[in-house]
């Protein structure tokens, strides 16, 4: 069993523990029930190592309390500054807890890069998208703003989609400047779409992006009729998905020193995934027993299962065993998931050094993944699944792809 949290959970040993590790693990619980310890914040760092009948578990408790975060700049970038009064332990207890803490001597003072894994890990209040937005935008649409987000955020949009709404609704805002835009006309706002096409070059996903977000502002916060003016959407283009041979996937693979690149990679391609899942993946979402692998609040908030290729077990468990994850299956250089740049950044490097010139980005492995599941004879229902495709039609595109049924249609001229 391992303590995660205030809360025991179950792992996967058919031993059962020792009586002493249950003697230690209520003993642990009643000091945590009295108030004195309360105001400490137990950090776990296990590191498991099974034997026949054991499950070791380390544990390390930082004393928060006596220490003070405050953010501001350092050179530049924004920090968290830590003070507390001079103690050589707490500097001890500091360094063993957060290794990548570093002092200013301009400063006097530790601090920590202030990211969002940061300030998650030291439970400091994420910066709010309307504190970074708010004054680049004129007085007169600051109030329009704040409504749009917070309308966003009540239902439940997902994160990208709001940086992704915001900066629409925010381009719109700043080319008005001081005329509200409650006042704007369907003509006006026509005009504003014209202006975004022939002057700034936008393409058709770019401009579906930015009406979706107007029209989001103009019938959900202000409340106007669905379709209050007639947009004329622009045409999608039909576009075949990128993908790569088994060959080059290979070469890719060959190429990948560390294991933990390796092993992203292989999750990408073996089970299909965008990456997105691939770095939202938790420890516990892994079934070995099943070889199955949970990907859970994926696009469009869906849960699926997908299958664990058999060739990766032996992979993630020496990856497990060397980098000792605690939550996230991959874990950034300052705790909490992995960012999805280093994973995009992973597989363009490996290109590189492949000497594969396609231009193609990491999603490509989830089109090849697709493409040749499809080849190898996969019924198109099935992959529709493992992908989580909502509608088959999506699915169907991988058919325009695959060479092995159009290998068997033979040109008229041959049956001369």
């Amino acid at each position: 069993m391992v303590l995660n949290g205030l809360q025991r959970t179950n792992i996967r040993n058919n031993h059962k523990p020792p009586k002493k590790t249950n003697t230690f693990f209520n003993t642990l619980t009643a000091l945590l029930n009295k108030e004195f310890y309360k105001k400490y914040i137990l950090r776990i760092l296990y590191i498991k190592i099974k034997t026949r009948n054991f499950v070791y578990i380390k544990y390390a408790i930082m004393d928060f309390s006596k220490y003070t975060f405050k953010t501001g700049e350092h050179r530049g970038k924004k920090v968290i500054f830590i003070q507390f009064p001079y103690n050589q332990k707490l500097i001890d207890d500091l360094r063993k807890e957060i290794k990548y803490a570093k002092w200013s001597k301009n400063k006097k003072s530790w601090y920590l890069p202030d990211f969002p894994t940061v300030r998650k890990q030291l439970n400091i209040p994420q910066e709010k998208i309307i504190n970074k937005k708010i004054n680049k935008i004129h007085p007169v649409n600051q109030e329009a703003l704040q409504s749009f987000i917070h309308q966003l955020e009540l239902k439940a949009y997902s994160q990208n989609t709001i940086r992704v709404y915001v900066a629409e609704f925010m381009h719109l805002l700043q080319l008005i400047d001081k005329h509200p835009i409650e006042k704007l006309t369907a003509n006006k706002l026509k005009d504003y779409f014209l202006y975004c096409v022939n002057n700034l070059n936008m393409k058709e996903r770019k401009m579906n992006g930015k009406i979706n977000a107007i029209k989001f502002y103009f019938e959900q916060v202000l409340h106007q009729p669905k379709m209050f003016f007639d947009i004329p959407r622009p045409k999608k283009p039909i576009t075949l998905p990128k993908m790569l041979s088994i060959k080059e996937i290979k070469r890719i693979f060959l190429v990948v020193d560390n294991k933990k690149h390796l092993l992203i990679l292989k999750l990408c391609y073996g089970m299909g995934l965008r990456v997105s899942e691939v770095v939202n993946l938790k420890i516990t979402d892994i079934d070995s027993s099943r070889m199955q692998v949970l990907v859970a609040g994926a696009k469009g908030k869906k849960d699926r299962y997908v299958n664990l290729p058999e060739t990766v077990l032996n992979l993630l468990r020496n990856y497990y065993k060397i980098y000792k994850p605690k939550k996230w299956l991959f874990e950034g250089q300052y705790g909490g998931q992995y960012s999805t740049r280093s994973v995009q950044a992973i597989f363009k490097n490996a290109m590189k050094k492949a000497n594969i010139n396609k231009q193609i980005g990491i999603h490509g492995l989830r089109h090849s993944y697709a493409t040749h599941l499809l080849e190898s004879g996969a019924d198109l229902r099935f992959i529709q699944e493992l992908l989580g495709h909502h509608n088959i039609k999506t699915t169907q595109i991988y058919t325009h792809v695959t060479h092995i049924s159009k290998s068997k249609i033979k040109s008229p001229l041959d049956s001369f």
